[in-house]
């Protein structure tokens, strides 16, 4: 499993989405699924800029591994040594309502969830880990 620790800092979150998109290029990962996969990857990456450590800055760990399958899946982890915080125990936003209805957060994390195969939240050696699972095509190569 490849790896890279960050500062975690919105203004890295280019560095961060290279890093992922690096992984993936070198599987062929059609273009939507990576759009989603950094979508999602923007997301809890500026969550954890955003509020890990607050107030001060620590280190994100964004791990990535692309298994060959079938079907060719990608896990990728990101790490911080934040407060605990799992993002999946609050519950989903109800889309249902118009804007002004609806409460404020939740809408990023939900969109993570709706889009990504597997999302998944544990707390371990002092450590926020969630993890992010996509299928990027079904076959052993890309169909």
């Amino acid at each position: 499993m490849q790896s890279l620790t960050i500062p975690a800092a919105v203004e890295n979150l280019d560095k961060v989405i290279a890093f992922v998109d690096q992984q993936l290029e070198q599987f062929q990962c059609p273009m939507e699924t990576q759009f989603q996969i950094d979508v999602a990857v923007e997301e809890i990456y500026v969550n954890i800029a955003h509020y890990a450590y607050t107030p001060g800055v620590g280190d994100a760990t964004i791990r990535c591994e692309v298994e060959a399958g079938p079907p060719v899946q990608v896990v990728i982890e990101l790490l911080d040594n934040g407060v605990p915080y799992d993002p999946l125990a609050k519950a989903d936003p109800d889309v249902t309502l118009s804007l002004e209805e609806r409460e404020i957060g939740g809408l990023g994390i939900f969109m993570v969830k709706q889009t990504m195969d597997h999302v998944a939240y544990r707390y371990e050696n002092g450590k926020n880990i969630l993890t992010l699972r996509k299928t990027l095509y079904q076959g052993g190569t890309q169909d």
